[in-house]
């Protein structure tokens, strides 16, 4: 069986910014609107009054300051609370499949590798822009890649688990390289008018190639092992299928955008994934204290995170040890981990090892364990 390597990770950030404050301006103007526009049914009970947003709240619920978005005059529309996407004919590359190859050129450009030192892509994100045909190919098509293409979704544990069988396909020497691409377009299926998460998410797009060891150039992290995790929990949902128009549900009904129940992932979850990374760590003879140089986890919470970190190392960690990018990128779904290793690798040692770890609906837990060569 062959060595593996992540050999390189590239990323697509959007052009726009939504800070809080500007976030906060839109969502409370929405809130005085809904509440004047149904002033008589809040006065009779029969509607609950919304309440107003603040930076402060924010900051405090989440550690987020900013978060990059495709498009940002929808969303800061009162009136509309979501990002306006032009329809793109099927001539034009989709848009998902554009930000991916410019994340997936840059990881190749980093590896010095060409499109067609790659034999398949994996295209894992929490939504896809279409079901058929399959993101990954379009994908594979703009970047000249040959081989095979295939989509997943395993919500924000999307990209370690595309990892891992990306990972399997080149130690069992099916590929000699597979690109794995995160397309995150978080704000078209985000409950921007929804004030316990209007806040959480952004856009962005991750890449990471995965390669033989012996066809990775120097300095490539080889991947020692991976490990998934997934137990069934409704709270963390989407509903926003193919079936609604048979179902006769509304499109716009709140539960075809993202929805959770906040205290009850965070009290589910921290323990799981501090025990996750534990067990595997503990499988591969490896300290969670003294043998790991970095923890890059996923990032949809401050409060999270570190606890998950001090549930792991019994003691509270810095910036170095487990670096935190969603102040910059908010919630990013299944990238954020992969951000937090893009921008947090590049002064890792030969030896120096390190987990990417990724947690969220499903419940899903996935991480990779990596080394510096």
């Amino acid at each position: 069986m062959r060595q593996v390597a992540i050999s390189a990770t590239g990323i697509y950030i959007p052009p726009h910014t939504i800070s809080n404050e500007e976030l906060v301006i839109s969502y409370n103007q929405y809130v005085h609107d809904f509440n004047a526009q149904h002033a008589s049914e809040i006065a009779a009970g029969t509607v609950a009054a919304l309440a107003e947003s603040s930076v402060t709240f924010i900051e405090n619920a989440s550690g987020i300051k900013q978060r990059y978005v495709m498009e940002k005059a929808g969303i800061l529309d009162p009136k509309r609370m979501h990002p306006h996407l032009p329809q793109r004919s099927n001539e034009e590359i989709s848009l998902m499949a554009e930000i991916a190859a410019i994340a997936g050129a840059d990881a190749l450009q980093k590896a010095g590798k060409t499109g067609a030192d790659v034999d398949g892509v994996i295209c894992a994100a929490s939504n896809m822009q279409r079901a058929y045909p399959a993101m990954a190919i379009e994908i594979q098509h703009a970047l000249g890649i040959g081989g095979f293409g295939f989509d997943m979704n395993v919500a924000c544990s999307s990209a370690t688990f595309a990892i891992e069988q990306a990972v399997n396909a080149v130690r069992s020497g099916t590929a000699r390289a597979v690109l794995v691409v995160n397309p995150e377009i978080t704000s078209a299926h985000h409950a921007w008018a929804d004030r316990d998460c209007h806040f959480i998410f952004g856009d962005v797009c991750t890449a990471v190639l995965v390669e033989a060891m012996d066809y990775a150039p120097a300095g490539s992290y080889e991947v020692l092992g991976t490990k998934l995790t997934t137990v069934f929990s409704n709270n963390i949902r989407n509903n926003f299928v193919f079936m609604n128009r048979s179902e006769d549900s509304d499109p716009d009904a709140r539960d075809k955008l993202f929805k959770q129940e906040g205290r009850k992932v965070f009290k589910d979850v921290c323990p799981m994934a501090a025990d996750h990374m534990a067990k595997h760590l503990q499988s591969l003879n490896i300290d969670p204290t003294t043998g790991v140089r970095r923890y890059w986890l996923h990032q949809a919470n401050l409060s999270m995170n570190q606890l998950i970190a001090k549930k792991l190392l019994g003691s509270e960690v810095n910036e170095d040890r487990a670096p935190t990018i969603l102040d910059e990128f908010a919630n990013t779904a299944s990238a954020g981990s992969i951000i937090a290793f893009h921008r947090h690798h590049s002064d890792f040692k030969t030896g120096d090892v390190g987990v990417i770890c990724s947690f969220g609906a499903g419940y899903s837990i996935g991480s990779v364990i990596v080394r510096k060569t």
